[in-house]
C-alpha cells in the first residue's frame, strides 16, 4: 500500500520553507479524513483519499517554478501535479494501483464535474473548506459551494459549522 506519515514527510521536505503549502496540505488531510471516517469509506478508499489530499497541490510548486510566482491555477496544478505527486508516492512506497488512483485525483482536484467516486467528492469538499478559510471567501460564494458540488452529508455539516450556516 504506502505510508501517509512518510509520503507527509517527503511532502514537507517538498515543499521545505513554504509554511503556507504545509499547513495548507495538512489541513486538507485533516478533513479528508474526518469527513472520509464520517461517511464510513472502506479502508482502501480512506487511504487513497488521504494519500492524495497530502500531495494534492504538489503542482503549485512545479507552476511556480515553470511559471513565476503566482501563476499556479487549478488547471496548472492538474496538468503539473501528477509527476512529482507519483515520485512522492514511490519514495514512500506505494503500489502501482493506489499511485494511479491518486496521481488521478490529483489530476482532477479542481474538476468538479463526473465526480466516479468518494474519494474524489471528499478531497474537492475539503479543499475548497480550507481555500474558503484561507481566501476569506464571501457567505455567497460558500453558500453557492455548498449548493453547487458539496454532496457528503459530513461535508455540507461541517461546511456549515465552520462558515455560521446552522444557525
Amino acid at each position: 500500500m504506502g505510508d501517509t506519515d512518510k509520503l507527509i514527510l517527503e511532502t514537507i521536505n517538498f515543499f521545505s520553507g513554504d509554511i503556507k503549502r504545509i499547513q495548507h496540505f495538512i489541513k486538507v488531510y485533516a478533513f479528508s479524513g474526518t469527513i472520509g471516517k464520517l461517511e464510513k469509506l472502506d479502508k482502501d478508499t480512506y487511504f487513497t483519499l488521504c494519500a492524495a489530499a497530502i500531495v494534492h497541490d504538489v503542482g503549485i510548486k512545479i507552476a511556480e517554478e515553470k511559471y513565476g510566482a503566482g501563476i499556479c491555477g487549478g488547471k496548472l496544478q492538474e496538468e503539473l501535479g501528477p509527476a512529482p505527486a507519483r515520485e512522492l508516492l514511490e519514495k514512500a512506497g506505494f503500489d502501482e494501483k493506489t499511485a494511479a488512483r491518486v496521481c488521478f485525483l490529483v489530476a482532477h482536484h479542481h474538476t468538479y464535474e463526473n465526480i466516479d467516486g468518494m474519494d474524489w467528492q471528499i478531497l474537492l469538499e475539503a479543499d475548497f473548506i480550507v481555500n474558503a478559510c484561507e481566501d476569506g471567501l464571501s457567505p455567497a460564494a460558500v453558500e453557492k459551494a455548498r449548493n453547487g458540488f458539496f454532496r457528503t452529508e459530513s461535508g455540507i455539516k461541517l461546511l456549515d459549522e465552520i462558515f455560521g450556516h446552522n444557525q
